[in-house]
């Protein structure tokens, strides 16, 4: 009488595996680089730099006191350092970012807070930048 459609029905969730998705909960802090593969969400503290392949969720109580670098990024927390988004950088009404963002877009919601320089740029140049080491602006910047 009833079909499950439930069974049919496939979730975002259920596509990450477990081996893809890293989560840093509340309460939780790290001190030392992070390098992940996969998507990582963090609602701890992280004092040290942040690698992402894929992409970086940072809860409204995260917070990371060091460099970023993810081909995505959702930010809601606060960050103390360069931001390096090779995609798109969603800055949340709660996001609180001091330092500098290279990117190749950016949304920036109603609320939120960023003190530093940012550069827009194509995904391949900033991937380029870091890959050299220096992550420095060669396009115009704009403080905000």
């Amino acid at each position: 009488m009833f079909n499950n459609k439930e069974s049919k029905v496939k979730s975002k969730a259920a596509d990450i595996s477990r081996e893809e998705l890293n989560l840093i909960g509340v309460g939780t802090t790290i001190t030392g680089d992070i390098n992940s593969g996969g998507d990582l969400r963090i609602d701890g503290t992280v004092r040290g730099n942040v690698n992402s392949k894929a992409r970086l969720v940072l809860g409204p109580n995260g917070k990371i006191e060091g460099d970023i670098q993810a081909q995505n990024a959702d930010v809601q927390g606060s960050v103390k350092g360069k931001v390096m988004v090779s995609e798109i950088l969603f800055l949340k009404a709660t996001a609180l970012i001091n330092g500098d963002i290279i990117t190749n877009k950016l949304v920036v919601e109603n609320g939120a807070e960023f003190n530093g320089n940012c550069v827009m740029k194509s995904g391949s140049r900033i991937l380029d930048d870091v890959a050299n080491g220096s992550g420095k602006a060669k396009a115009q910047t704009a403080n905000v």
